[in-house]
């Protein structure tokens, strides 16, 4: 297989993950917060809003959201981990389901983004 071939095969794939954890963690925030483990009065489901705003960019393929969604999602990431190590029962499992999408999602956008920079330069030199 050439390698452009292989380079568009992982920026593909590396797509299809950070969208699904994106809208993954946007289900799992809103059903966590509104219907299986309400930890108030569903306020905390607002937590997903930020997650909105990185959608546009990903399905239009900006590098640029790619790069600052690898930041955000820590935040999630710490979210999880800590709910995790404090509450039991249902919550512990979705705090680590949460984990769990965050660790695909900065991985399938750091890879995203090594990929297309590669790709970018070998396009670059071959010019």
């Amino acid at each position: 297989m050439p390698p452009q071939a292989q380079a568009d095969r992982v920026v593909r794939l590396t797509r299809v993950l950070a969208l699904s954890s994106v809208i993954g963690l946007i289900v799992l925030g809103l059903g966590w917060e509104l219907w299986w483990a309400p930890t108030g009065s569903g306020t905390l489901a607002l937590k997903v809003l930020p997650l909105l705003l990185p959608l546009p960019g990903l399905l239009r393929h900006r590098m640029y959201t790619y790069r600052w969604l690898s930041l955000l999602v820590w935040l999630y990431f710490m979210e999880g981990a800590v709910r995790v190590t404090t509450e039991s029962g249902l919550s512990q499992w979705l705090a680590g389901l949460e984990v769990v999408l965050c660790l695909v999602l900065f991985s399938a956008t750091a890879l995203h983004v090594r990929w297309r920079i590669q790709r970018g330069r070998e396009s670059a030199l071959a010019n």
